[in-house]
């Protein structure tokens, strides 16, 4: 039996391959929620676990409100099992994150994903405040851990507290710092960690990762399957030589560009990848070079 086709054990709605799912715009930038559900059935048919919508990766930050109900309401109708669906309730207010997590309760979510406040550098009483208040929703809480971008560290130390606290049963960890992982599982051994960036997935997974929030998986769903279930298994011999292969794209999970290389990686798999919407702006030649060049030789070796 491959890793492929290999039974995946879930104890939990946020374990496994959870595909931060890139969002289908027509060229007027409207959102296509037919082939976004048709994307969303498609993943999971070619063996990832579910679903992450309203994450960065599907420009959350530019829908309106309704068109954001509306794509969590597309995705679990599309999964067909509300616990393959993560939503991204983060908001720039904890009443407004609270009331994401609340619809996302009500459309069937098994699980929200959830950022720390991001519109100033919050202390750590504000965040665990944050956390306490959507977690009070009763939908487990998985925290996102950005620091790059929200200026905001959730520390081991303070994933811990929050974990103690009961705001948060797992972390997406996107430091970078591979070295947390131990920390992490010193502090708060029950405390579920996720692989946050898709070039530090080998390293996480054999630091004890539980479950992968997504990026490449979009466009290149199977091989991306089998380099998981490798990594997490600590089957090397299978896993070391698909990341380096996988690696020059995955890479691109962890640059500010990493929207529109995913949706052109997808354009080029034959998946729709399409436009992104204002203030993103199309990839430079260079950039679409680069990501046009790394797509079409992992075609090339096979990679699906």
């Amino acid at each position: 039996m491959t890793h492929e086709q290999a039974p995946v054990h879930r104890a939990h709605p946020w374990h496994g391959i959870m595909v931060a799912t890139a969002l289908p715009l027509r060229d007027d930038g409207a959102v296509d929620h037919d082939a976004y559900a048709e994307h969303v059935a498609w993943l999971i048919d070619q063996g990832c676990d579910g679903v992450v919508p309203n994450g960065s990766l599907g420009e959350y930050q530019t829908l309106t409100d309704d068109e954001r109900a509306r794509v969590v309401h597309t995705a679990v109708e599309a999964a067909g099992d509300g616990s393959r669906v993560m939503p991204g309730v983060s908001a720039y207010g904890s009443a407004e994150a609270a009331r994401w997590a609340e619809q996302a309760a009500e459309a069937g979510a098994g699980s929200v994903l959830l950022l720390p406040p991001n519109t100033y550098r919050a202390d750590e009483r504000s965040v665990r405040a944050h956390y306490a208040e959507v977690a009070a929703v009763g939908l487990p809480v998985v925290a996102y851990n950005n620091p790059l971008d929200t200026k905001v560290d959730l520390t081991p130390a303070l994933l811990a507290r929050l974990h103690a606290d009961g705001s948060v049963v797992a972390v997406k960890e996107f430091s970078g710092d591979v070295r947390r992982a131990y920390e992490l599982a010193e502090l708060a051994p029950d405390l579920d960690l996720l692989v946050g960036a898709d070039d530090v997935l080998l390293e996480l997974a054999l630091a004890g990762a539980v479950g992968w929030i997504a990026g490449y998986p979009n466009a290149l769903p199977r091989s991306c399957a089998t380099l998981y279930r490798a990594a997490v298994a600590g089957d090397l011999d299978t896993a070391l030589p698909l990341y380096r292969s996988l690696h020059p794209l995955l890479r691109w999970d962890s640059k500010v560009e990493f929207v529109q290389a995913i949706k052109l990686s997808m354009d080029l798999a034959g998946r729709y990848g399409g436009p992104t919407r204002a203030p993103r702006v199309p990839l430079a030649p260079e950039q679409e070079a680069v990501v046009r060049a790394a797509t079409e030789k992992a075609l090339a070796e096979g990679h699906a």
